[in-house]
């Protein structure tokens, strides 16, 4: 059995392997999306393929939509190659239940995969024709926080951005310029309405999105190469609005058991690919099943029944507190702890980090004691219940193979996000202090350790890949293990409120943070001790 359109048409193979199949004409679909484009996605990975897709084809096999989605993406051009391409665009997707067992599906609701290259005339083409297209309703990205970011830790602007900057709109590398770029085509061939929404797992997502589109559109006219009238177009929301979204799926890497039950089950060529820029991607998608999506509904020219495939349609205020709530309190905060000190104590899952007397007790404490008191009540999920679903079922899955170096992945451009803002709002309420916080300034000094790329045992550990990495390492590299004293080394770190989303040194925690570091650093096995001082 092939992945692909003409593989699925022994249906009988398919079905007796227990893989449920799309109920839509696939053909009709992809020529419908071809005539009259009705949404393009930027990011074309595991978390867009597992759920994203997921929810158009509901739509799509319910008969509640025609067309599905064009994926385009802008970092890594060797997935369209590898992964679209050969399998007509299609994902087999695999459900991880607690109990082992798993759920398989075939996504066949993306038309086309496309590479958002500039200097590829043919492929540029094809996204320049979707965009000044009046039926396009929305563009979405799932391009991780890092997507978003024009300037690095200094607040300066990135050479590709610079560059992008200085040579106008015609050849655009970074992703926000590409945007920025397709959008002023939009706006000469008539100046459509469009939703652009991030479905980023980040605060603020439509926030940060519209301020790097718009930065780059400002900076374009300001050099002559746009006038204003484009950037008022883009100013108004009511014709080109970046509605805020909250998601969460944890979509982790492909697992070689799930290759493996896939090959015995006769599906051919499902071995993952790594490409030159170091994704691991596989034609599979193996995920959790819990899986939600907040969006804030702004859509000036029209949009998908959402609502219909299980997505939570709502207000700015309600997605916000949603939002805040998942990724500053309820999952992502205890993500970055759990990826800092596994890979510090030798972990290869999540899920076993859960069995970690100190380690489970340490996510406990930043989410039910430390997160909970700032944290509004979305109304239509409950914080708590929230939380109790994470770490009693989601979390310790054994069978998802998710690892914390994979979560350990860009924690620089994560931390302002899943820590500074809960500092943030103790700093904000007059009845609470942060300086009184312990967790989260155990999860920020545990982080620092595991900087210095050496573990508990004091043997070299790789450190997950971060466009901070040079920079943040640059910075602690006097900060030996056994020498407690060169903490102090990391107290330009502790008072960078860009890093931190707030000074440390502000909000008293700068001395707390660093004495922690001192203490995690005294030795082989501070780490461990460390964490029974505070969690024994």
């Amino acid at each position: 059995m092939k992945l692909s359109y003409q593989g699925l048409q022994n249906r009988s193979a398919w079905e007796k392997a227990g893989v449920a199949l799309p109920g839509h004409d696939w053909k009709a679909m992809c020529a419908a999306t071809e005539a009259k484009p009705q949404w393009v996605h930027f990011g074309a990975g595991n978390i867009f393929r597992g759920f994203i897709a997921g929810l158009q084809q509901r739509l799509l096999d319910q008969g509640l939509a025609d067309r599905g989605i064009f994926a385009a993406e802008t970092f890594d051009y060797e997935i369209i190659d590898k992964i679209y391409e050969p399998h007509d665009s299609m994902t087999l997707m695999v459900s991880l239940k607690p109990d082992g067992t798993t759920d398989k599906a075939v996504i066949a609701s993306i038309a086309r995969g496309i590479r958002a290259d500039s200097s590829n005339a043919a492929e540029w083409d094809t996204l320049r024709k979707i965009f000044v297209n009046p039926s396009l309703q929305m563009v979405s990205y799932t391009i991780t926080e890092k997507g978003y970011a024009l300037r690095d830790m200094k607040g300066e602007l990135m050479p590709v951005v610079a560059e992008d900057l200085d040579k106008g709109p015609d050849s655009p590398r970074h992703a926000m310029s590409v945007t920025a770029s397709l959008l002023l085509e939009r706006f000469k061939a008539g100046a459509t309405p469009i939703a652009v929404v991030s479905m980023d797992n980040c605060s603020h997502n439509g926030e940060k999105l519209r301020a790097s589109v718009m930065e780059i559109a400002q900076g374009w006219e300001d050099k002559g190469f746009v006038d204003k009238a484009f950037v008022a177009w883009l100013s108004d929301e009511k014709k080109v609005s970046f509605p805020w979204t909250m998601i969460d799926k944890i979509t982790p890497r492909p697992a070689e058991s799930v290759e493996k039950e896939l090959t015995a089950l006769g599906v051919e060529d499902m071995a993952p690919v790594i490409t030159a820029r170091h994704t691991y991607i596989a034609p599979f998608v193996n995920a959790e099943v819990p899986q939600y999506l907040v969006v804030e509904d702004r859509f000036p020219n029209g949009r998908p029944p959402l609502e219909k495939a299980g997505v939570y349609m709502a207000d700015r205020e309600t997605v916000n507190k949603t939002e805040r709530m998942k990724v500053t309190t309820c999952l992502n905060p205890l993500h970055t702890a759990l990826a800092v000190y596994g890979c510090l104590l030798g972990y290869e899952k999540i899920a076993d980090e859960m069995g970690d007397k100190e380690l489970k007790a340490l996510v406990e404490r930043i989410g039910y004691v430390e997160g909970l008191p700032v944290v509004t009540n979305p109304g239509i999920l409950d914080p708590r219940a929230f939380i109790d679903e994470v770490v009693t079922q989601r979390l310790p899955n054994p069978f998802m193979p998710d690892t914390p170096q994979r979560i350990a992945t860009d924690t620089s451009q994560k931390v302002p996000v899943r820590f500074g803002e809960t500092l943030k709002s103790y700093a904000a309420d007059p009845k609470l202090n942060p300086a009184e916080l312990t967790f989260i300034p155990l999860a920020l000094a545990g982080w620092l350790r595991y900087l210095l790329g050496v573990d508990d045992k004091g043997a070299e550990m790789a450190v997950s890949t971060d466009p901070m990495l040079a920079e943040l390492q640059s910075a602690l590299s006097s900060v030996k293990l056994g020498a407690p004293e060169s903490a102090k080394a990391a107290r330009p770190i502790l008072t960078n409120a860009r890093l931190f989303g707030v000074s440390l040194q502000e909000v008293g925690l700068a001395d707390k943070v660093e004495g922690m570091f001192r203490e995690l650093i005294a030795g082989p096995g501070a780490v461990r001790a460390t964490l029974k001082k505070y969690l024994g």
